[in-house]
């Protein structure tokens, strides 16, 4: 039986995602909104950096032909760049200094290992894989950077966003919007819902998340090209 937050899950995800549908899953962790996207009828690009989170991935999507696993990171440009893992927190790895040093997490957790990552783009991967309906990037502070790879639309796209860098967030709408005509919505934490009854301009959206008065705020920041 599918627990409550998980039909949640998938139920708030099947406003972007029909069957057969090709999505790109960037930060993909160990696999928990992939998992949503396959009982959606999606196939998947499965996209991670951290060793041992790709390690159970592949235990999780063992001989699964709908999910494709990539031991990578995505960026602006192809190359290679630090990625600083903590070992108690897995999820809150990044490849954001600024991040690390700066943002929620800085003083109560420690990244004690160091590695080097392979970088691709959203570019990149679309090229080898095709145009996705729905890319979801949950990055830790590196959605600026993934973002800036990516030069023509995908139908939707969801990027995280913290109250502390929200700077970043409007540098990522503000590349989309040079890329084509974008609306916005958000979602607040892990509600699994839209905050706005309809989708609004960036400028818009700036001031309805500005004015919600939580210095801990957080939630994903959702695209739409198909306006």
């Amino acid at each position: 039986m599918i627990d409550q937050q998980r039909q949640k899950i998938i139920s708030f995800y099947s406003q972007f995602i029909n069957i057969g549908d090709l999505c790109f899953d960037i930060g993909a962790n160990i696999g928990n909104r992939t998992s949503a996207f396959i009982d959606l009828g999606a196939k998947v690009i499965c996209v991670e950096p951290q060793p041992t989170c790709v390690e159970e991935l592949r235990k999780r999507f063992v001989d699964n032909s709908y999910v494709t696993i990539l031991e990578t990171a995505v960026g602006e440009k192809e190359g290679y760049k630090e990625l600083a893992i903590c070992t108690n927190e897995p999820s809150i790895s990044t490849m954001s200094i600024n991040w690390r040093q700066k943002g929620r997490f800085s003083k109560a957790y420690t990244w004690d290992k160091i590695i080097l990552v392979k970088i691709t783009t959203l570019d990149n991967l679309i090229a080898c894989y095709g145009l996705p309906m729905f890319c979801k990037i949950d990055v830790e502070g590196f959605e600026t950077s993934v973002i800036k790879g990516l030069s023509s639309p995908i139908p939707f796209i969801s990027f995280e966003f913290t109250r502390e860098f929200f700077t970043d967030a409007k540098i990522c709408m503000n590349h989309l919007l040079s890329i084509g005509s974008a609306i916005f919505n958000v979602s607040l934490g892990e509600s699994m819902s839209l905050l706005l009854n309809n989708w609004v301009d960036a400028e818009t959206l700036y001031k309805e998340i500005e004015t919600i008065n939580d210095p801990r705020l957080w939630g994903d920041i959702y695209v739409s090209f198909k306006n």
